[in-house]
């Protein structure tokens, strides 16, 4: 029999790009978040030898390129196991940038595969397996909240806070990802420093967006903008905000801070004012108008934070009511857009979920 899985989304609260590294990748510090929509994997395992892909979705690759296959490829050298093993993918989730679909799936294929073959990997091969294939899968081997550093691959979890609902909207455009870290490269004037360099921020002109509690009318502050050199120094700004946030969620249970800021808020959202911000789409939202326009018709509708997932095309808007967000849905989808509602997933959710018996 199959063992069959679901396979999560995620969504970026907040990522900054850093100094380009010697590997060829860029240093990132983001919060990820995984989110209730998801794709199904099944995976069988018989006699003989080799990996099959099968989808009924024409955009997911069959082959070696696949994540599913570089993975189980992976681990059958590491367990030293030698079986015939299929892999069928049941696309729910919108084949988008920014979601972390293909990520998503390769882990969920692994974790089935371990239980197809009645083996486990150690915790630390499982990581190391996982950061090969790509730099967000490691992600999906924690669930909820969690902090991602390095290239994206160094996870930590973050404390599990109240589930908040959102909406991603899918604006039919590819945005490739090398591309738009080439262009921020190109846009930093080739100047940007090593890890350990000096550099400085200036004021920016522009007032930083600011979410307000119910009530509450806060000021616009002027953020921190990047020179061509300051690329480490956008990390570090980030890491205070961070640094702040965790101070005060983890010394004190979820329940009491909702308490002392009122029912209708969301420690979620303090990240928000802890300066979150997507640095993709400075490059991205010049270069695909639409996309900007997305972000702009989800805070219309209601979202009291609205970003670009990854480097998109993916875009998403929190809520504080499920009831808000299916209202917002149903605004957009009517506006044109392809619009789901849904809510973040707790660690506890995330892996509770996980495991499909019947639906």
């Amino acid at each position: 029999m199959p063992v069959t899985v679901r396979s999560f989304a995620k969504i970026n609260l907040g990522l900054r790009i850093g100094a380009a590294r010697e590997d060829g990748f860029h240093e990132l510090l983001t919060v990820y978040q995984t989110i209730g929509l998801h794709d199904v994997i099944r995976v069988s395992v018989g006699r003989g030898a080799g990996i099959e892909i099968r989808c009924a979705d024409p955009r997911v690759p069959r082959d070696e390129s696949n994540t599913c296959f570089r993975i189980v490829e992976k681990a059958l050298r590491v367990l030293k196991a030698k079986r015939r093993v299929v892999v069928a993918i049941e696309k729910r989730l919108p084949v988008q940038g920014g979601l972390g679909g293909a990520s998503a799936n390769a882990v969920a294929a692994l974790l089935a595969l371990e239980r197809a073959l009645k083996k486990k990997l150690p915790a630390t091969d499982r990581l190391r397996i996982a950061a090969e294939v790509g730099s967000d899968l490691p992600l999906f081997l924690v669930g909820g909240t969690v902090l991602g550093v390095g290239r994206g691959e160094q996870v930590y979890p973050l404390q599990d806070l109240p589930a908040m609902a959102c909406v991603v909207v899918t604006p039919e455009v590819g945005v490739s990802t090398p591309k738009a870290f080439a262009e921020w490269d190109r846009r930093m004037g080739g100047s940007a420093l090593r890890l350990g360099e000096p550099a400085e921020l200036r004021p920016a002109g522009q007032p930083r967006a600011v979410v307000p509690t119910r009530g509450e009318m806060l000021p616009a502050k002027k953020p921190a903008q990047l020179r061509p050199h300051t690329s480490r120094d956008r990390i570090v700004e980030l890491g205070r905000g961070l640094s702040a946030w965790l101070s005060e969620t983890y010394s004190s249970a979820p329940s009491d801070l909702l308490a002392g800021r009122g029912r209708a808020e969301n420690p979620l959202l303090w990240l928000v004012r802890a300066g979150i911000e997507n640095d993709f789409e400075q490059v991205v939202f010049p270069e695909y108008p639409e996309l900007s326009e997305g972000k702009r018709a989800l805070e219309r509708a209601g979202a009291v934070y609205a970003s670009l997932s990854g480097s998109g095309s993916t875009l998403y808007g929190l809520f504080r009511s499920r009831a808000e967000a299916a209202k917002a849905a149903g605004r957009l989808r009517r506006e044109g857009w392809a619009a789901l509602a849904s809510v973040t997933l707790t660690r506890r959710a995330y892996w509770k979920k996980f495991l499909v018996s019947s639906f």
